[in-house]
C-alpha cells in the first residue's frame, strides 16, 4: 500500500478523536453550566417561596353581636355576683378583636371582661315582683335534709354560682339560724351563707333603691333574725 494512504487514515482517524474530545469538553460544559442554572433557579423559587410566606399578620375580628347592656347598667354574673357596665368596647384576646364588656364588681374591689357573644351568662337585676318573691320565700320554714354535709355544700355551692336569685334564696332560708351566735353555725355553713346572703343584699339595694342598712333590715326581718336582741 502506498504511503500516501496510509497517512491520510491516520490523519483522518487523530482528527475523529480531537473531535470526539471537544465534543465530550463541550457536554460536560453545557452540564456544568445547566446543574448551575437549575441550583439558581432552585435557589430563587426557595427566595420566592420565602417572600411568599412571609405575610402580614391582620387581627381578625370576631363575629359582632347586638349588645343588650348599655354603660352604667347593672348586671348579675353568676360567679361574681352584682356588677357595673363601665365600658364596651374592642380588646384583642388571643390575636383577635373581640367586642367586650368591661364590669366592675364592687363587692369584689375587680373589674372583669366578657365578651358580648357571651352576653348569655349575664342576666339582668330582679324586678319588684321577684324581689318580693324571694322574700316570702326567706320567711319559709328551713328545708333540712338528711343527707351528708359534703354532699349538701356541694349543691348549695352549685345554686350560689348559678345566680338564680330563687337559688339564691333557698341558700340562705335552709342556712338561716335566726340569730347571730357562731356556735350554731360550722365555718363552711356560715361561710355559705353569708355568700349567697350577700349576693341577695347587694342586688335588692339597687333594685328597691335604698340603703345598704335599710335592706339588711328588710331581710333579717324576713328571716327572723336577731329577734333576741330585740
Amino acid at each position: 500500500m502506498p504511503k500516501k494512504k496510509i497517512k491520510k487514515k491516520k490523519i483522518k482517524k487523530y482528527k475523529k478523536k480531537n473531535l470526539k474530545k471537544r465534543v465530550g469538553r463541550e457536554k460536560v460544559k453545557i452540564n456544568q453550566t445547566n446543574k448551575n442554572n437549575f441550583g439558581q433557579q432552585n435557589i430563587s423559587r426557595i427566595s420566592k417561596n420565602q417572600e411568599q410566606k412571609v405575610e402580614i399578620v391582620k387581627i381578625k375580628k370576631q363575629a359582632t353581636e347586638k349588645r343588650i347592656y348599655k354603660i352604667k347598667e347593672y348586671a348579675v354574673y353568676p360567679k361574681h355576683g352584682v356588677g357595673q357596665i363601665l365600658a364596651v368596647g374592642p380588646k384583642i384576646i388571643g390575636g383577635i378583636e373581640v367586642q367586650c364588656y368591661e364590669i366592675k364588681f364592687e363587692k369584689d374591689k375587680a373589674i372583669g371582661l366578657l365578651p358580648i357573644n357571651k352576653q348569655s351568662h349575664l342576666r339582668p337585676l330582679s324586678t319588684v315582683n321577684q324581689v318580693n318573691k324571694v322574700i316570702s320565700i326567706l320567711k319559709e320554714k328551713p328545708k333540712k335534709k338528711r343527707t351528708m354535709w359534703s354532699r349538701r355544700a356541694q349543691e348549695y355551692e352549685q345554686k350560689i354560682v348559678s345566680g338564680k336569685i330563687y337559688d339564691l334564696a333557698e341558700v340562705v332560708r335552709d342556712l338561716n339560724k335566726g340569730n347571730d351566735i357562731l356556735a350554731d353555725q360550722s365555718y363552711s355553713e356560715r361561710q355559705l351563707y353569708e355568700k349567697a346572703y350577700d349576693r341577695i343584699l347587694n342586688e335588692f339595694q339597687i333594685v328597691l333603691e335604698i340603703s345598704q342598712e335599710d335592706t339588711r333590715k328588710k331581710l333579717d326581718k324576713a328571716l327572723k333574725r336577731n329577734q333576741l336582741a330585740e
